[in-house]
């Protein structure tokens, strides 16, 4: 039997949140589709493909800062691909993916289109490029088989902005194997912070190391991360007085480790999809300290697994962590009530799943439409 041919675009290879969540879905797909995973640059995604078998191709041209020149090279860059592999499903991930290769596949004549959004652009970014964003996405709804929101938040804001039609798209949370993370193990010394993100917008560290600065009670803390904002947080860090209390350890391979030797999580952003990093940590059995904004709110059950705060409010940030510091055994029901919540609701089969079951309803569908159109096209005395 031949199996369906699905391409999956993302603009980075790097670490990330959308990156995570590629690397989660493709060991479930080799068996079912013959895959292609495109994307630029290096990062633990092309591992990920490696080790599921899927065949990897490198871009050249797509980037993630808007660049009319490149842009246009990238949107060549991906009809010729389209055309070269003849995909039943693009499957795009990410901001610059996702409307390039949807403006691709449409070109190329593939017959299925799914955009998974993992946080909208046009609400993270303001000025002149959220607004190219959203005129853009809103162009692009109808040409877009299937919609994948990673959290119900995300999906009403497309809906109310006009990027996002109802009736063609799902919500998809995103998730991370629970079994795979060990549980927070005792350890000696002061309570253990740690956060996990890129060190750039829309994550903000400088109101975490504002709100650290504030802190009464007895504390280290770990940021895990690199960006483009590493010199600027280091010097923030440096000018607060807090050199011998929070280590930037940059990107790292064992970030479950990291996070088992931790007592409380924090996730100071201005804008999120759904983001991954919650997830690790709740299946870690850590308490969540996070800024209520996109999904966030859909993983962190505010004082249940975990206290929501404003976002960019140092002083509702250090309210938080302090109270947390200086309880222990609330800290410890709220991680392990975050484990079970993550293990009944984000571990990697149900997502996995969702996926599968998506991609062929839209192949059910698209082979109904042929049906019908052939249908037509044999009518006697036609």
């Amino acid at each position: 039997m031949v199996r369906p041919r699905l391409l999956i675009l993302i603009t980075l290879a790097e670490a990330g949140g959308a990156q995570s969540s590629v690397a989660q879905l493709l060991p479930a797909l080799a068996a079912d589709f013959d895959v292609t995973l495109a994307a630029h640059g290096a990062g633990p995604l092309r591992a990920a493909a490696r080790e599921s078998g899927i065949r990897l191709v490198e871009l050249e041209h797509v980037r993630r800062a808007i660049n009319p020149w490149r842009d246009a090279l990238g949107l060549i860059e991906l009809v010729r691909l389209c055309r070269r592999l003849r995909p039943d499903i693009v499957h795009a991930h990410s901001s610059k993916a996702g409307v390039l290769g949807r403006l691709a596949a449409v070109i190329a004549g593939v017959p299925i289109r799914v955009f998974t959004v993992h946080g909208w652009s046009f609400a993270a970014y303001g000025g002149p490029a959220g607004r190219l964003y959203l005129w853009v996405e809103r162009r692009l709804a109808r040409f877009t088989s299937s919609l994948v929101c990673v959290a119900s938040a995300a999906r009403e804001l497309g809906t109310a902005a006009g990027t996002c039609l109802p009736e063609r798209s799902v919500v998809i949370h995103n998730a991370v194997d629970v079994a795979s993370f060990a549980s927070v193990w005792p350890h000696g010394g002061p309570p253990r912070i740690v956060s996990v993100g890129r060190l750039a917008f829309p994550k903000d560290f400088s109101t975490l190391v504002e709100a650290l600065a504030g802190l009464r009670a007895d504390w280290r803390a770990a940021f895990i991360g690199e960006g483009p904002l590493r010199a600027e947080i280091s010097g923030e860090v440096r000018r607060s007085g807090l050199e011998e209390r929070i280590d930037l350890l940059g990107a790292r391979g064992d970030v479950p480790d990291l996070l088992a030797s931790a007592d409380i999580f924090v996730l100071s952003s201005r804008s999120e999809g759904f983001p991954i990093s919650i997830l690790e940590a709740m299946a870690t059995g850590l308490p969540v300290v996070a800024a209520d904004v996109g999904g966030v709110a859909e993983a962190v059950l505010d004082g249940q697994t975990g206290l929501l705060v404003p976002p960019s409010d140092p002083k509702a940030l250090a309210e938080a962590l302090e109270r947390l510091l200086r309880d222990e055994a609330f800290r410890r029901r709220l991680g392990a009530a975050g484990r079970r919540r993550a293990r009944r609701e984000f571990d990697v089969p149900i997502f996995r799943q969702a996926h599968l079951e998506l991609y062929r309803r839209e192949l059910a569908r698209r082979d109904a439409v042929r049906s019908r159109e052939l249908s037509v096209a044999v009518q006697p005395g036609e």
